[in-house]
């Protein structure tokens, strides 16, 4: 029997192959463009008298003898210590992906299974706690983080962005354990197992879609926050998004742009990676949330 593709008229699949590729290349070349300027001078890629000197790199072959150069690399990640900036940010997405996962996991569980009224507005609280914007909740922190001398160093941050994302992974979370049967508990109890060992051994297994789904999200709001990490973070603990931002806020400097456009390129690429490498699990995480029972 022939495939729905097959059966589809020529000129209609080439048609359509024409628009995904259109929209593909629309959708993709921002970030080409950042990377292929990533390797020229500043006087190419932000050339005002000629933009063809972003694409064929007179200057950067004039002060470098070739079209290419890792200047803005090397000056990002060697001379301002990029990598200290990685390593924050790497710090603190594992601290608030665990801890949020944790605390997730078991109160997501907890409430799914729950027959009592309150479940409901505590959830409905988390969600309107979770709609509130950041910037907000910021503020409450730092009058006690400057008395007790904790404002600048990470561990603050990592509380204040798990409590910031906990509602959302709370949310996600119970909505993943509200679809897999209850029945699943009790057969695991005839089999022995009580509350914890059930939901360690059976349950778990069966959601890891929706934990890593619900685990990447988490990774994200903190690997990309700006606005938390720039309030509550000191110069020398900076996450790399805050270090962006910086490079941009001193374009008086000259370098310091190909410097942020660099970073920027580096703080994507595992981005992109780790999307790639976990894009069947987010898949079956956000259609499917568990395995029918």
């Amino acid at each position: 029997m022939a495939s729905r593709a097959q059966r589809m008229p020529r000129s209609l699949r080439i048609a359509s192959s024409a628009f995904v590729l259109f929209w593909f290349v629309l959708a993709a070349f921002p970030f080409i463009w950042t990377v292929w300027g990533s390797f020229k001078v500043e006087l190419d890629f932000f050339s005002i008298a000629d933009w063809t000197n972003a694409i064929t790199g007179e200057r950067t072959k004039a002060a470098h003898g070739s079209p290419f150069t890792g200047a803005g690399y090397y000056g990002a990640w060697v001379q301002e210590e990029f990598w200290r900036n990685v390593i924050n940010t790497g710090i603190v997405c594992v601290f608030v992906v665990c801890t949020s996962l944790t605390i997730g996991t078991l109160g997501g569980y907890a409430l799914s299974r729950s027959s009592y009224n309150y479940t409901f507005w505590l959830l409905i609280t988390a969600l309107i706690f979770r709609a509130m914007p950041p910037i907000t909740l910021v503020a409450g922190y730092l009058l006690p983080f400057f008395q007790w001398n904790l404002w600048g160093i990470l561990p603050t941050t990592i509380i204040v962005l798990v409590a910031i994302n906990q509602p959302f992974t709370l949310w996600m979370l119970h909505s993943f354990f509200k679809n897999i049967p209850k029945e699943l508990d009790e057969s695991a109890k005839v089999d022995g197992c009580n509350q914890f060992q059930a939901f360690r051994r059976v349950i778990i297994p069966v959601m890891w879609p929706g934990v890593i789904t619900t685990g990447l999200f988490s990774f994200l709001l903190a690997y990309n926050d700006f606005a938390v990490t720039s309030m509550l973070l000191s110069e020398s603990n900076r996450t790399m998004v805050p270090e962006i931002a910086a490079f941009l806020g001193t374009t008086y400097t000259e370098g310091n742009v190909m410097f942020a456009v660099s970073a920027v390129v580096s703080a994507t690429v595992p981005l992109f990676i780790l999307v790639m490498f976990f894009q069947r699990q987010i898949v079956s995480g956000l259609t499917a949330g568990a395995v029918k029972g």
